[in-house]
Formats: C-alpha cells, structure tokens, sequence
C-alpha cells in the first residue's frame, strides 16, 4: 500500500473504524445520505475522534478511483506489515493454530474473498509471499467486507523457508493440487494446520508444493478443470472446521 491510501465501502470502513480508528486520516459521508447504515458509521467516527465531512457523489466516486463506494470514503494510513516474527508471536500464544497459506494469489478480489473465508472460518492468519502476490488494498478491504482488520496476514520473504519453519514447531501443512492421489475428505485436519492454495490455473509452485507434508485434491464431479481459488479455499476450510 501506499503511504496513504483510500479505504471504501460500509463493511471495510466500519470495521477499521472499530478494529484500528487510528488508522483513519479523513472521512468522507455521502451528501444527504441518512440511513442507519451510515448513522452507525458516524457514531463509530464520533466515539473515536474521527471528523466526518460530507460530500457529493462525484467527489466520492474520484477519491474511490470509481470503486463501489457505497457513499462512505476514508484516507487511510497503511497497516503495520506483518513479518515473520509476528508470525512465530502467533504461533507461541497460540493452541493448535490454524493457517491458511496463498502462494501466488495476484487478484485482489480472490485475496478479498479469501480473507473473508478465512475469518469466517475461525482461521488464525493467512501467510503470503512478499512477491507474486498482491498485498492487503482498498480493493482486497472493499472484498474483504472487514475481515481485512480482522485476519492478521503476514507477508514473507521465502515461503517454501517458512513453511518449513512452522512445520518444525509442529504445524502439519496439506496442499491443494488436481492431480494429488488422496482426496480432501480423506485427509486429517483437527491438529495444528496450514492449508496451502495455489493461483487458479497455476496452482502451487513446486517450491511451495515440496514443502507441504502431503497434497490433496477437491473432488469433482463436473467438467470444470479448477475452481476459483476463493471457492476452493472456502471448501477446504470449511471441511477443517467441520472436522475440528
């Protein structure tokens, strides 16, 4: 992100709004625009000092760059990056972690769908690598529907490095591939976990896929090679809750 960058959208603002209020530089409301939805929004903004202005439509829609707005703008600082310290803080504090791992993920909007799958899952944090993949954006936030302030993701220099230094403090990491012999049905996820999932069309690349201690597959019955990576994702989390 940018050193300052433009968060939009009810659900992603409001959540900054109670997650990380600091975080907000300036506000901007819909000219006219008085419904409950945008009422909680100023109370949030008026328990934590944040000034609201009005604005009209037009005004919104260029700081948004077009973005679905929903009548609700803030210029916002960029969240504090989350390394790989943060990471191994996580795993100390936490019992039987639960990780989600994307390996090439470059839409925002699958990252945004995936941030929300993943909070809904109970998921602990999502670990991405520094390059080829897009980072946490207003675009991901607006997606994200505020799991974007709520689902720690940490970005990471070597992914293949730090999946096997999880592994080494007990974390059992099962990746996504078509072609894997075992399907997700069959595989044990109640202990420490990390699910590995590739961009769709490429899936994981082979560093990463080396690393994962075995590989899985989604059953299909269809004729569609892949799922969206977000609708996998969705999947294979929810099969892990259901076990856990």
């Amino acid at each position: 992100m940018k050193k300052q960058d433009m968060m939009y959208g009810i659900y992603a603002v409001e959540s900054l709004l109670t997650q990380a209020p600091e975080r907000v530089l300036d506000l901007w409301l819909l000219q006219g625009r008085e419904d409950d939805r945008l009422k909680k929004i100023v109370s949030l903004a008026n328990n934590t000092g944040v000034t609201v202005q009005r604005a009209a439509k037009k005004t919104l829609e260029d700081k948004a760059q077009s973005g679905q707005h929903q009548g609700v703008v803030a210029r916002v600082k960029p969240a504090k990056a989350l390394t790989e310290n943060d990471l191994d803080v996580l795993l100390k504090k936490t019992d039987k972690p639960f990780l989600l791992i994307l390996d090439g993920v470059t839409d925002p909007h699958n990252l945004g769908a995936c941030l929300r799958n993943a909070d809904a899952a109970g998921v602990h944090g999502i670990i991405i690598p520094k390059d080829n993949s897009v980072t946490v954006t207003s675009t991901v936030s607006k997606v994200a529907c505020g799991a974007a302030e709520i689902v720690p993701v940490f970005q990471v220099t070597n992914l293949a490095r730090t999946m096997r230094h999880i592994q080494q403090v007990g974390v059992w990491i099962i990746g996504t591939a078509g072609e894997a012999d075992s399907d997700l049905y069959q595989a044990d996820l109640k202990g420490s976990l990390a699910i590995a999932m590739g961009a769709e069309g490429k899936g994981l690349r082979r560093l990463t896929r080396e690393a994962c201690d075995s590989l899985v597959s989604i059953p299909m019955a269809g004729q569609v090679s892949s799922l969206n990576v977000s609708v996998a994702t969705g999947v294979c989390l929810f099969e892990a809750v259901r076990q856990r």
